[in-house]
């Protein structure tokens, strides 16, 4: 849960005017998944590790700059 607490983080402050919330929900086997609006936009899976703020904040920008 730290690497999820920590990417929320740095979510809310980067793209703080673009988000309302940030849920984080547990799970179990190391399923770390982001969704948007209902929308899987990374899976660990892609990499096979967890993710890096850098993995995670530019596929959260072009799904904002979609809208």
């Amino acid at each position: 849960m730290p690497n999820a607490a920590g990417l929320a983080v740095q979510i809310l402050e980067e793209l703080e005017r673009g988000i309302e919330s940030v849920e984080i929900v547990t799970g179990t086997g190391g399923i770390f998944d982001v969704h948007v609006d209902g929308e899987l936009v990374f899976t660990k899976s892609m990499l096979g590790r967890y993710p890096q703020p850098e993995d995670v904040l530019p596929l959260l920008r072009t799904h904002f700059e979609r809208k």
